[in-house]
């Protein structure tokens, strides 16, 4: 099972559009994890499961979803109501508090992946606006009999080798 994950994409329609387009065939679900900063029904957003962030103002978007893909529990918020920028630390109890398997956050525009306590977070950094690169990214995790692998992307050149990461499961 592959889930692509985006975040932080400011007002960008067509960009959405063409990684959904790219991608639409080896992927099963779309997450994108806030700061659109385009209603929920706009053309653009409508394959992607989507959460509210701090730049968002549409009162249709929520800002935490749980989404259950096979046998893992996917919690998706932009992450402005943990205090990301400092640390993981809330939104590791909210994980842990609703079971969740694999936390998709953004906010920070930083692209990051780290598995604590049998928990994968995952933050895809931006399409938009990066911070601490130059790549415009988002991520492809795929979920394994085993292990998850994310392959990061970039906006134009596509997926940046040598930055595929891999997480074993852990129970």
């Amino acid at each position: 099972m592959k889930v692509l994950i985006v975040s932080d994409s400011h007002g960008l329609t067509s960009e959405l559009e063409k990684i959904y387009e790219k991608h639409q065939n080896e992927v099963q679900l779309f997450i994108h994890c806030g700061d659109s900063e385009l209603e929920p029904d706009h053309p653009a957003m409508k394959n992607y499961v989507v959460v509210g962030g701090n730049c968002d103002f549409d009162e249709r978007l929520l800002e935490e979803i749980l989404e259950n893909v096979g046998n893992k529990t996917i919690f998706i918020t932009h992450g402005h109501k943990y205090s990301v920028k400092s640390n993981l630390m809330n939104i590791a109890y909210k994980a842990k508090e609703v079971g969740a398997n694999i936390v998709c956050f953004g906010h920070s525009h930083y692209l990051g992946a780290e598995m604590d306590r049998g928990i994968l977070f995952i933050n895809p950094g931006s399409i938009r606006l990066p911070r601490g690169r130059i790549e415009k990214t988002y991520v492809i995790l795929d979920m394994g009999e085993k292990e998850y692998q994310l392959h990061i992307f970039d906006l134009e050149k596509g997926e940046l080798p040598g930055l595929t990461q891999t997480f074993l499961y852990q129970e």
